[in-house]
């Protein structure tokens, strides 16, 4: 790793600093700052839930392994209802995430047709492709021409345009049981972790770890990243098995998303549940 992988110049990117974007997120973070003076361990518990509720289930379970790449299958019910779940994330939209996820695998590292190309630089993967959104990844007429299974439902469209409205119930909720602690917590500490724990699959899991496959990009699987996004940063696994629907091969390698997806499965719920091939894991 050199300093130089990890800088970011604008001139790297096509497009201009988008300052709503910037103060969008920066207003998020600088919320979470609070976080001191509100604690209590009821609103820290809250965090944790809704970390792994819209991390594990709504975005690795949902957005990911479910939607975009179709790894098992589900209820219609069922699938509406996680996706729901997703969009509380505060990740965008369903289409908007899924047809940025398919065009990622469908041009790993390239400098300009991979949305978070860890080409350009650890920070560039992690979070400046937001603050420098090009149209190819941010107009709903391009980005929806990668997910129209899902662009076809009208559910799923209008998610797509109305996601950000979820926070209104779901801060109304949280002030309802705790307070100002509870939306502190469970709305703008829990965005912050749960942006920043994504964005290291996108960021950290191209740089850093091991490579159990030989696969044609640089993507690597990282512990720490696993632990965080509860199985997502098996990365080498995923990329070189995208639609299986488990990303940790080896006994050691936690996959926490997987367990639920395994629930489902004994439940009868999920079906036609895509395992990696017995050369290269365990079936358990």
């Amino acid at each position: 790793m050199t300093a130089k992988s990890l800088t970011f110049t604008p001139e790297q990117g096509t497009s201009k600093l988008s300052w709503t974007n910037v103060l969008f997120f920066g207003t998020v973070h600088l919320l979470a700052l609070l976080a001191p003076w509100f604690f209590s361990w009821s609103a820290l518990g809250i965090l944790l839930f809704l970390h792994w509720l819209l991390g594990s289930i709504g975005i690795c379970l949902g957005y990911h392994r479910l939607l975009s790449h179709r790894s098992f299958q589900v209820p219609k019910w069922l699938e509406y209802a996680i996706a729901t779940i997703g969009a509380l994330a505060l990740q965008g939209g369903p289409i908007f995430w899924v047809g940025g996820h398919r065009q990622h695998h469908a041009h790993t590292e390239d400098i300009n047709l991979d949305p978070y190309s860890a080409t350009k630089g650890f920070w560039w993967s992690h979070m400046l492709w937001i603050f420098y959104p090009r149209t190819e990844f941010f107009d709903a007429e391009t980005y929806q021409k990668y997910a129209p299974d899902l662009a076809r439902q009208p559910f799923y469209r209008w998610l797509d345009r109305y996601f950000l409205l979820l926070q209104i119930p779901l801060g109304v909720l949280l002030y309802a049981l705790g307070g100002w602690s509870f939306v502190i917590y469970g709305m703008f500490v829990r965005a912050v972790l749960l942006w920043h724990s994504t964005w290291f699959v996108n960021s950290a899991t191209h740089k850093w770890g091991y490579r159990t496959f030989d696969h044609t990009d640089d993507s690597r699987n990282l512990w720490w990243v696993s632990l965080v996004t509860y199985g997502e940063g098996w990365h080498n696994n995923h990329h070189t098995y995208p639609h299986v629907a488990k990303s940790g091969f080896a006994w050691w390698e936690i996959d926490i998303t997987w367990w639920s997806i395994k629930a489902l499965k004994t439940l009868g719920l999920a079906k036609k549940v895509i395992m990696p091939p017995s050369s290269s894991a365990s079936q358990g």
